[in-house]
């Protein structure tokens, strides 16, 4: 397992070449994962340094669990994985972007069955009722697909 190198100077973590990324005091590093086509946010998740060195060498989004405490590679149970095309990291190294091709039987990305984690939308940003609309259509019955 590679081991990720130590932070240096802020000039060479902001402007520099080398991935320095900045895990948290709880060990992980938040990650945005994009369809590399279509540029759709498919979701968001935590990674630690053993889930982004993994991810790294095998190509396969893999997670930190943070409710399961454990290491999650995307579709270890619904077949809908997530092949890594491109990583980068913000300014400062301390969020992650992932450009990834969604496939598998759904290419759905969400544990609710839809393609997206974000499938709802406030209707209203004005509006004091915080009423929600769905935005797309599940792919999925996670019922059918999930053992829990």
């Amino acid at each position: 397992m590679p081991t990720f190198p130590i932070r240096t100077t802020t000039a060479e973590v902001e402007l520099g070449a080398t991935l320095q990324p900045k895990f948290g005091s709880d060990g992980l590093i938040p990650c945005i994962t994009q369809d590399g086509v279509t540029g759709e946010v498919l979701m968001f998740a935590f990674m630690n340094a053993e889930s982004l060195a993994r991810t790294l060498q095998t190509k396969k989004a893999t997670y930190w669990s943070r409710s399961r405490q454990k290491l999650w590679v995307k579709g270890e149970e619904s077949g809908n994985v997530q092949l890594v095309q491109e990583l980068r990291v913000d300014c400062d190294q301390d969020v992650l972007l992932l450009k990834v091709t969604q496939s598998g039987p759904a290419n759905a990305s969400c544990h609710n069955g839809f393609k997206s984690c974000f499938y709802r939308q406030l209707v209203d940003l004005e509006a004091p009722d915080f009423k929600l609309s769905f935005i797309a259509k599940p792919l999925f019955d996670p019922a059918k697909v999930y053992k829990k």
